[in-house]
C-alpha cells in the first residue's frame, strides 16, 4: 500500500520527453541513420540470403521433379511400348481367336450338317425295310399279274400274294397290317375263282397227240378180231421140251379135242357177222388211215393253240369235232381209246373262260402305305 504514490512520479518520468540540446540532435540523427542503413542492408542480405536459399531449394525441386518427370516419362515409354507389345500380342490372339472361332463354326456346321444327315440317314434306316418290302411285294405282284395274264392260270399271283403274306407276318409292323389283310383278302378271293390250269390242260393235249398214232381203226380186222382165250393158246402151245407121241393115249385124246377147238375158232374167224352202226368208218381203206390220224392231230394241235391263246369257244368247237371223229372211225372198245377220249373229256370241261381277278385291294393298299411314310 505505501508504493502506490510512487508509481505516478515514474510514470511521470517517462511520460515526460527527454530534454536534449540542440548539439547533440545532429549526432543522434546520423547515429540512427545509419543504424537504420545498417538494419536496411542486413534486412536486404538476409533476404538475399533467403531467396539464393529460396532459389536453390526451387532448383532442387526443379530438379527433382524433372528427374521425376523423366523417370516417369521413361516408365510411361516403357509401359507404352509393353502395353503397344501386349496390344500387338493381343490383336494377334484375337486374330488367331477369331480364325479358331470361323474354324469352329465351320466344324460346328459342318457337324450339324452331318448330325442332320445321319438322323435322316437313321430314319431312312428305320424304315427302308419296310418300304423296300412294300417296293418287292408290289414288284412281285405285278410280275405275277403279268404271268396270269400270260399263262391264264391264277397260280403265279396266288404264289406271289402267300409270299407277301409271309414277308408281312414275319416283318410284324402295325402300319403294314393294313396291307397284310389285304393280301388275305385278295387270296381268298382268287383261291374262290375256278380258274382254268391251261398247263395242264396243253400236256393232256399233248398226251392225247401222242396216242393218236396207236389207236385202232374200227375198219382193221386186228381191231375187230376177239383174242383167243388162255385155254386155247394154252392148249395150241407145245410144252417146252416134249416130244411127239409115239401112240394114242388119254392124254392124246385130250390133246386132239384141244386142237379141233382151235381149229374151229381159226375156221370160225373166216366169216364174220358184226353190226355196223356207222358204215362210212368201214368203208375208210387201211391207206387212208395215216391221213385221218393227221387231221385228228391238226385238229388237236388247233385246239391247243386256241387253248394257250385264251380262245375258248375255239378249244370246245375242236375238241368237240375231234370227239366226234374218234368215236366214228375208231375202235370204242379199245383201251387207247377210251384213254384218248377221257383226256378230251377232261381237257373241254375245264377250258372254261373265266378271267383271273385283280389284286386291286392289295395295290392300294401298298399304294397308301407308300405315300404315309
Amino acid at each position: 500500500m505505501s508504493e502506490i504514490p510512487d508509481r505516478p512520479a515514474a510514470v511521470d518520468e517517462a511520460a515526460s520527453p527527454p530534454s536534449s540540446t540542440p548539439a547533440a540532435r545532429p549526432a543522434e540523427s546520423g547515429s540512427a541513420s545509419r543504424g537504420l542503413m545498417w538494419a536496411g542492408l542486413a534486412g536486404l542480405l538476409v533476404l538475399t540470403v533467403g531467396s539464393v536459399v529460396l532459389a536453390y531449394q526451387s532448383h532442387e525441386r526443379v530438379m527433382r521433379l524433372e528427374q521425376e518427370l523423366v523417370r516417369r516419362q521413361q516408365d510411361s515409354q516403357g509401359q507404352a511400348t509393353e502395353a503397344r507389345a501386349l496390344a500387338r500380342q493381343a490383336q494377334e490372339v484375337s486374330t488367331e481367336a477369331n480364325a479358331k472361332a470361323a474354324l469352329l463354326e465351320a466344324r460346328l456346321a459342318e457337324v450339324a450338317l452331318q448330325r442332320s444327315q445321319l438322323d435322316e440317314l437313321m430314319l431312312s434306316l428305320s424304315r427302308s425295310r419296310d418300304e423296300n418290302l412294300l417296293v418287292d411285294v408290289e414288284a412281285a405282284l405285278r410280275v405275277a399279274l403279268q404271268q396270269a395274264s400270260i399263262t391264264g392260270s391264277a397260280e403265279p399271283l396266288v404264289a406271289a400274294l402267300r409270299s407277301a403274306e409271309e414277308r408281312l407276318a414275319r416283318l410284324n409292323q402295325p402300319r403294314l397290317e393294313g396291307v397284310r389283310r389285304a393280301v388275305l383278302r385278295d387270296l381268298e378271293r382268287i383261291e374262290a375263282v375256278n380258274l382254268a390250269d391251261v398247263s395242264a390242260l396243253v400236256m393232256r393235249i399233248d398226251e392225247a397227240i401222242r396216242q393218236v398214232d396207236e389207236l385202232p381203226l374200227q375198219s382193221s380186222p386186228a381191231a375187230r378180231a376177239p383174242a383167243p382165250s388162255a385155254s386155247s393158246r394154252a392148249a395150241a402151245a407145245p410144252a417146252p421140251g416134249a416130244s411127239a407121241p409115239a401112240a394114242p393115249s388119254i392124254g392124246e385124246l385130250a390133246w386132239w379135242r384141244q386142237a379141233g377147238a382151235l381149229v374151229w375158232h381159226e375156221v370160225r374167224d373166216l366169216v364174220r357177222v358184226t353190226r355196223i352202226d356207222r358204215p362210212e368208218a368201214m368203208l375208210v381203206a387201211p391207206e387212208q388211215g395215216y391221213f385221218l390220224r393227221e387231221n385228228l392231230k391238226l385238229r388237236l394241235l388247233n385246239a391247243r393253240l386256241a387253248l394257250l391263246s385264251r380262245q375258248f369257244d375255239t378249244v370246245q368247237s375242236d375238241l368237240e369235232v375231234a370227239s366226234r371223229s374218234i368215236q366214228r372211225y375208231f375202235d370204242p372198245r379199245s383201251r387207247r381209246t377210251t384213254t384218248v377220249q377221257d383226256l378230251i373229256r377232261q381237257v373241254a370241261d375245264q377250258a372254261r373262260h373265266s378271267s383271273v381277278p385283280r389284286p386291286d385291294e392289295t395295290l392300294a393298299a401298298l399304294t397308301a402305305a407308300t405315300a404315309g411314310r
